[in-house]
């Protein structure tokens, strides 16, 4: 049995939200909050949201135990880019990038 949460449109960087990620895969889901609760990477409150949330997931609609969960996936995907122009000297125009990503996190029960 499994458990999901997903955040999607997250106004933050893939890249700035992976490393923070790699902290808690793997991870028993109380572990993983402490992890989270103290990181001081960008990333890290978004992340202890989705896990919270998958957490609560697993307790409320599938009658798991939340002792017995661990983080067994967690994945940062790119989503859209938004696209913005800043000037630049001599009349030219600098792009400006607007990362922006999906996270999703799967719980599941050990044995």
């Amino acid at each position: 049995m499994e458990a999901k949460a997903v955040a999607k449109y997250v106004r933050m960087s893939p890249t700035k939200i992976k490393p923070v990620c790699d902290l808690v895969r793997g991870k028993n889901v109380n572990e993983a909050l402490a992890i989270l609760k103290f990181t001081p990477g960008k990333g890290s409150t978004v992340v202890e949201k989705v896990v919270e949330s998958a957490k609560a997931n697993a307790e409320n609609n599938f009658d798991m135990n939340p002792d017995n969960l661990y983080v067994s996936e967690i994945l940062v995907n790119q989503g859209p880019t938004m696209k913005r122009w800043r000037a630049g000297a001599q009349g030219r125009a600098g792009m400006i990038l607007k990362r922006s990503a999906h996270i999703s996190c799967t719980l599941k029960e050990r044995e």
